[in-house]
């Protein structure tokens, strides 16, 4: 059984997540070596408590969405809210509410300097919001039509047995694979 490591606590690294801590903490902790070594462990205890639900926080991967090992089995992509997003193999920006800014004026109430403003005829911009707590959980620019961008595709069985040593107890190699084109094949043959 690992030790805690005290050096940077729980309750530091508490603080860092809510944008609380000093600065001078903040420094130290990036100076800390060797890294304390259960770090990592410490955060998703930090993330686990925040949240309302009991799906055990596998990886954060943005302000407000997590890939979790779901209850029953399965890793999904989650809110914070509890919204659930499906496979995390899956894009989740497939299962968004997602406003798309297409004119020049749409694009003007997010770009402050005029000269900044995209041109409206190559790209437009994409905001992807949680269709259970509207929270914001993307933007994108892209060319006009271009699929939205699956920013985030982690090895998880890699990451845990090899860089944590603490493999998870359903690794499989299938976990690892892209398998964002089969929401719109489901959606093709109206499911």
């Amino acid at each position: 059984m690992q030790t805690e490591d005290t050096r940077f606590s729980k309750d530091n690294l508490r603080l860092l997540v809510e944008g609380k801590l000093d600065w001078e903490e903040v420094k130290r902790a990036l100076r800390l070596r060797p890294k304390d070594a259960d770090r990592f462990w410490k955060y998703l205890a930090v993330l686990q408590e925040k949240v309302p639900w009991k799906d055990r926080i596998l990886l954060r991967i943005s302000d407000h969405l997590y890939i979790v090992a779901k209850e029953g089995g399965g890793r999904i992509v989650k809110c914070d809210c509890g919204q659930e997003f499906g496979d995390y193999r899956i894009n989740w920006k497939l299962s968004c509410r997602i406003y798309v800014r297409r004119t020049a004026e749409q694009l003007a109430e997010v770009v402050a300097t005029e000269e900044a403003i995209p041109n409206p005829e190559l790209v437009e911009i994409r905001e992807f919001y949680c269709p259970g707590c509207f929270a914001l959980l993307g933007v994108e620019q892209v060319p006009i039509g271009y699929p939205p961008v699956f920013e985030m595709l982690p090895d998880l069985d890699t990451f845990y047995r090899e860089w944590l040593g603490k493999p998870l107890p359903d690794e499989r190699p299938d976990w690892f694979q892209d398998r964002t084109l089969q929401k719109p094949a489901e959606w093709a043959k109206g499911k």
